[in-house]
């Protein structure tokens, strides 16, 4: 079975993160990191394909046309630190550009170590670049990174792909002032926010025809089976997209179409279920565009730069530590 080749830690992590979303009080909640397995990772990289999903397109055309620009307003030399680097293949513009000027090295932290091999295989050839990665979660090997740069040297954190609109908005500050205090005065930090769009237009991208998003919410079910022992039915579930006019977010969910009964005995947890309650499992907050400067200079950064999709509305956010 696959939890055999797990680290205990992360099974550990793991039943103990699940036990705690599904115990919660009115709204059970799974989080969504762990969206992202093999398979998940798998799924999502097929939505960012999607015609009905273009954040990861414009995330990506905003690296491609202003790499360059971004990369010559950092100090030097600066080395780059990922949160979430995924398969790395938006980051490739940001460390070419790098390149030309300086050897760097490319921190990706990463909890899934498939998306660790994936990155290393599509960025490994960048000449100048040479790839170290870090298997923690995000603050966590940040600090590792941070503690072990050299004298002199700066860094440029990347979180793109508007992952900061995981977070309610107020975590999502706090987690920002948590980024600015592993810094050091001069570090920066490239953050992605998808804007605020249509309500149809969000629904499609969250809920697409194709049904590849519903594979990938119900996925974090079978991974709970596959790695916890569960014993979902995942015939009883469906996918539900919901946009939340008042909190500006999509949100996932898994709804229950019948009375049930779940068992997870990793977790140690049985649970009872009702016909049409709901698992929250994604939240994707929505910023307009001020927004990040503003978060920026209230948690220790001042805004360097910021470039704006103009297909797809989406912003590339450089914060400067101050």
């Amino acid at each position: 079975m696959l939890t055999q080749t797990l680290p205990l830690r992360h099974v550990s992590e793991f039943a103990a993160d699940v036990r705690e979303g599904l115990t919660k009080s009115g709204q059970r909640e799974l989080p969504s990191k762990y969206l992202y397995d093999e398979v998940g990772s798998a799924l999502f990289e097929a939505i960012c394909v999607l015609p009905e999903y273009g954040l990861t397109r414009a995330d990506a055309r905003l690296l491609e046309k202003h790499a360059r620009e971004i990369v010559r307003r950092l100090p030097s030399p600066v080395h780059v630190a990922e949160l979430g680097s995924g398969s790395g293949k938006k980051t490739r513009w940001i460390l070419e550009a790098l390149s030309r000027r300086q050897k760097t090295y490319y921190f990706p932290i990463e909890i899934s170590p498939s998306a660790l091999a994936a990155c290393e295989k599509e960025l490994g050839q960048i000449d100048l670049v040479s790839i170290v990665g870090h298997e923690q979660p995000y603050l966590e090997g940040l600090r590792t990174v941070a503690d072990r740069r050299a004298d002199g040297d700066h860094l440029l954190v990347l979180f793109l792909g508007s992952t900061i609109g995981n977070f309610d908005r107020d975590a999502g500050e706090e987690f920002l002032r948590s980024v600015r205090n592993i810094l050091q005065r001069g570090d920066a930090l490239l953050l992605g926010t998808d804007l605020e769009k249509s309500a149809d237009v969000q629904m499609l991208a969250y809920d697409d025809p194709a049904g590849v998003t519903a594979a990938f919410n119900m996925n974090l079910l079978a991974r709970i089976n596959r790695e916890l022992r569960g014993d979902f039915d995942l015939a009883c579930f469906r996918h539900e997209a919901r946009w939340n006019a008042t909190e500006r977010r999509m949100e996932m969910h898994l709804r229950s179409t019948c009375r049930q009964r779940v068992e997870i005995p990793a977790a140690g947890l049985r649970v009872s279920l009702d016909e049409e309650e709901t698992i929250w499992t994604e939240s994707s907050h929505k910023y307009r565009i001020r927004e990040a400067a503003e978060m920026g200079e209230r948690t220790g950064f001042r805004c360097e730069g910021q470039w704006v999709d103009e297909e797809w509305p989406f912003a590339q956010n450089l914060l400067i530590a101050e």
